[in-house]
């Protein structure tokens, strides 16, 4: 009886209606079903079962059952079963899905013989054909109707799905018309339509520009139509805005023909003009991105959002998850639906590149889901010049689908109307059910990886067959041809209005002296200004009224009566308000008292990473939990006239992908304070990517501010080599051009008025800050309430400890180590050597440190000290930066490793580079 252990909660609904049948009329059903209900019968009345179709279900999949008192024809009924769970299955193996290759050979086969039928049963009507759609046919109807459904031009997986109201949901859908497109007169010609203008493009720009780059989407025509049929029909279903990422194969195309870029300024591109704008470097054409906002051919005003990305592969999908989000927390937070992603992949890249598990697995946590992502592979059968046989393991590059139990449609390219009724199919199942969807567009790639580049190379028997083989326009037009939909002359006069406009504003283009980049999203940064390195150190107002911050601390201090907390938590909790009132704020304090503040300004706050929650540390405790039931807590979302929105969210273990998501959503939404921090450090170069393609560069190369904060817990305290460093240097070798902020502060007051000034000023950097670990519980770093109050940043903090005319030896170092450099001087008790704080690295604050020095008439001794060894932290940046005095180093001599894993020998080095500070003799 194994082999109908297929037969499951899928095919009660087929016998719950036979049963039915049975007991209204028992002459109504098959003589062999009506003998198998007959005997469930005498069964229940004997076993008096109360819930007889289960049973059913149960007795034909039990392993114990004796089949052989079981008619043939009831035998074969369930081989029929057996037969359309197998198409269901493996259907999709067996499509006609492959343009330009005959696909791999797979086995079994599904012919009738291997479900223990045979020709002979081809003319026997079975009622099992009713779980198709259909009433009962014969053997050969059915199959004839699963091939048409299952292997066609589309083939989908699903099975694998483990709710069975979604797999009945897509059975049904696949039901209609046997999956097979059904167009009007005037919905084919709008597909034709856009195919040509696909097809064109390309044609135009193959002419024109001989031998350019532009990653022609050639093979890959189909989704023009496709991508305009899912922005119409998503608009009638009320999707309001899209965000859509993809890499440069078919950009420009899709630029040009679905979000309405001016070809004037894509033919400007391709001559190399320079840009109108001096203050930032640009990209390359086929990287650039943009918001327009369009009326859809129904009269629905949508804004849709393509964009900017690197050439790094799969980066821009986290990104894109990121605006959605901020999107749809601020205009939609009722109903997510309502903002629409959409990602479009390289096959070789969705199957090889890890940030996309990443990325699916945010799918449906709390911080991070979007309501369904539309996914769509541009699939040209080759990655450069590697085969597909050497890009994966799996059978589909869209295998990671299966992570989340997302359906996957698989499409002949070349079948526009299939691309687009696969298309239609995937936006309803995202609207119905809020989960990822994804497409595999199976076509072809008709030049090199570029147009300068030689396929035959590597794959010359493809290359034979593409070289020979229709595009897809002309496929379609043959078809609607043979149809009567249109005339022989019906291309040409589309082609010949298309390219006349085309010539038209390469006329006007060449007209003009520079390019013009529209900024990406500028809807959402109204009010904002670019600003020069002098302007970001110019002083901003982040002071906070006394009793602001008294009625914040009462808030995030009490916790609710009527609920228990266990003792350490209300030790914690309550510890902010003692500490408060002993007018000693300490680092986790003032953190919180900065987000309240924002809170009741209007600013919004977004809190990421790993365990952010609570904090790696164990000092934030942002959300705590009640102790016998888990409810959480959230203190901030308590506090008096909140007018922002509070979130912190503990991510999955991921860097990459969380970094890029955080990014993304802080370019939506420059009035949310949003945060990424890193578990350690030196984590956040598993998101180096982001780093350096994003968050470094991003407003010089595409014109895009960004305020995402990072905190990178930094400190050498004897933890080893992976939990000491945040790699401060390289972070440093980034900075240029006004790119970002770098801090590293000493004071819960600084750091305070740091993340203040991040909202309060009218233009937004990233901000890298490389946080304490043991700091956070040090007595000797806390603030005064005053200091919160009427305070604000200050880029350096000078020594007001010692007589300054006694000074003969200045230090300048950051962050922790200045209290291990102090602790020493009280030690030695050598008042001629002062420490001088640099709060913020980048921008350089050299006219505060010029003043700085002046106090200081009779130093002779320069010293940039600094915990982390010689090739590391900040002194390869102060030796490009701070020439306003000769100084020497005190610090560790270089290693490989960050740190030492022996406590011993790392304490031991770091009072090494402690005594060089004061004692210039012993300088390395």
């Amino acid at each position: 009886m194994d082999r109908f252990s297929f037969l499951n909660a899928a095919h009660t609904e087929f016998f719950a209606q036979l049963y039915d049948q049975y007991l209204v009329n028992p002459d109504s059903v098959e003589p062999s079903w009506r003998s198998f209900f007959q005997g469930f019968d005498f069964g229940m009345t004997t076993y008096n079962d109360e819930n007889p179709v289960q049973t059913i279900v149960e007795y034909v999949t039990s392993p114990n059952t004796d089949y052989s008192q079981v008619s043939e024809k009831l035998q074969k009924e369930f081989n029929v079963l057996k037969l359309i769970d197998g198409y269901r299955t493996r259907g999709h193996l067996f499509t006609k899905t492959n343009p330009v290759r005959d696909r791999r050979q797979s086995s079994p086969t599904l012919d009738i013989e291997n479900f223990g039928l045979s020709s002979a049963d081809l003319s026997t009507v079975f009622d099992a054909a009713q779980t198709i759609g259909m009433t009962p046919s014969s053997l050969e109807a059915i199959v004839n109707r699963l091939k048409a459904i299952y292997c066609q031009h589309i083939g989908i997986e699903y099975m694998y799905i483990r709710n069975p109201g979604v797999v009945k949901w897509i059975q049904d859908k696949l039901a209609v018309n046997t999956n097979q497109p059904n167009f009007s007169t005037e919905e084919k010609k709008t597909i034709l339509n856009k195919l040509n203008e696909a097809v064109s493009f390309e044609n135009f720009l193959h002419t024109k520009y001989v031998g350019q780059k532009r990653f022609s989407l050639e093979g890959g025509e189909s989704i023009i139509p496709a991508l305009d049929a899912l922005i119409e029909q998503a608009a009638e279903k009320g999707v309001e805005q899209f965000v859509m990422g993809m890499a440069h194969r078919g950009r420009l195309n899709v630029l040009a023909n679905i979000f309405g870029k001016s070809t004037q300024d894509i033919f400007g591109e391709f001559d190399g003009k320079d840009y109108d704008q001096e203050y930032f470097d640009g990209d390359v054409k086929y990287h650039l991105g943009l918001t327009a906002d369009k009326k859809t051919r129904s009269g629905k005003n949508i804004n849709i959002n393509l964009a900017p990305n690197p050439s790094h592969l799969e980066t821009v999908g986290a990104v894109i998850e990121g605006i959605t989000r901020a999107k749809q927390d601020k205009y939609y937070a009722d109903d997510f639906s309502k903002v629409l992603p959409i990602a479009v992949h390289g096959d070789a890249a969705i199957a090889g590149q890890g940030i996309l598990y990443e990325i699916i697995q945010m799918a449906q946590l709390d911080g991070y889901k979007t309501g369904g992502t539309i996914h769509i592979v541009i699939n040209n059968q080759v990655g450069f010049t590697t085969n597909y046989l050497d890009a994966r393991s799996s059978t589909y590059c869209t295998d990671v689908a299966k992570v989340t139990l997302s359906p996957v449609l698989h499409v002949n390219a070349d079948d526009a109307e299939a691309v687009v009724h696969a298309v239609s199919f995937a936006l309803d199942y995202r609207m119905q059910f809020g989960r990822d969807v994804f497409i595999d567009l199976l076509g072809y790639r008709k030049y090199g990886h570029n147009e300068g580049d030689e396929p035959r190379f590597t794959q010359p028997v493809l290359y034979k067959i593409i070289a020979k083989h229709k595009n897809p326009r002309d496929i379609y037009a043959d078809k609607l041809l043979s149809e009567g939909v249109i005339d022989a002359s019906y291309v040409n006069g589309l082609e010949k209005e298309y390219k006349s406009a085309l010539e038209e504003n390469l006329e006007a283009s060449r007209k003009k002296d520079l390019t013009i980049i529209t900024p990406f999203m500028k809807n959402e940064w109204d009010g904002f200004v670019q600003v020069t390195d002098t302007q970001m150190l110019q002083k901003v107002d982040t002071t906070f009224s006394k009793e602001g911050l008294d009625s914040i601390i009462n808030t995030i201090s009490t916790l609710p009566e009527d609920k228990k907390f266990i003792s350490k938590i209300t030790k914690i909790v309550t510890d902010r308000k003692s500490g408060y009132d002993n007018n000693t704020v300490d680092w986790g304090t003032a953190e919180a008292l900065a987000y309240g503040s924002l809170l009741t300004e209007g600013f919004d706050v977004r809190i990421s990473g790993q365990d952010v929650e609570r904090g790696t540390f164990s000092h934030r405790h942002a959300v705590v939990k009640v102790e016998d039931s888990e409810e959480e807590v959230i203190l901030l979302n308590g506090i008096e006239n909140k007018k922002g929105k509070f979130g912190v969210f503990n991510s999955l273990l991921s860097e990459y992908g969380v970094l890029g998501f955080d990014y993304g959503y802080a370019l939506a939404n420059p009035k949310a304070l949003t945060i990424w921090e890193a578990q350690f450090g030196d984590f956040s170069n598993g998101a180096q990517i982001m780093i350096d393609q994003y968050i470094s560069c991003g407003e010089d190369k595409w014109n895009n501010q960004n305020g995402i904060v990072m905190l990178l817990p930094h400190g050498y305290e004897g933890q080893g080599a992976e939990h000491s460093s945040a790699r401060m240097e390289r972070y440093l070798q980034l900075c240029a051009r006004q790119n970002m902020y770098v801090a590293d502060c000493t004071t819960p007051a600084n750091f305070f008025h740091l993340l203040r000034r991040q909202m309060k000023t009218n233009f937004r950097k990233p901000l890298v800050v490389f946080s304490p670990k043991s700091l956070l519980r040090d007595p000797r770093c806390v603030s005064t309430v005053e200091e919160l109050a009427n305070g604000s940043f200050q880029e350096t903090i000078d020594d007001n400890a010692v007589d300054k005319k006694k000074v003969k030896t200045l230090v300048f170092c950051t962050g922790k180590f200045y209290y291990d450099i102090v602790a020493e001087r009280e030690n030695n008790g050598r008042n001629d050597v002062a420490v001088v704080r640099i709060e913020q690295l980048f921008p350089f604050p050299v006219e505060q440190i010029k003043e700085i020095i002046a106090k200081y008439p009779n130093a002779d001794d320069y010293v940039w000290a600094q915990e982390e060894p010689k090739n590391m932290g900040a002194y390869s940046f102060m030796l490009m930066n701070f020439d306003l005095v000769k100084w020497r180093l005190a610090s560790l001599k270089a290693y490989a490793a960050p740190a030492s894993g022996s406590y011993t020998r790392a304490k031991r080095r770091h009072a090494d580079a402690i005594r060089m500070v004061f004692d210039k003799n012993l300088f390395r």
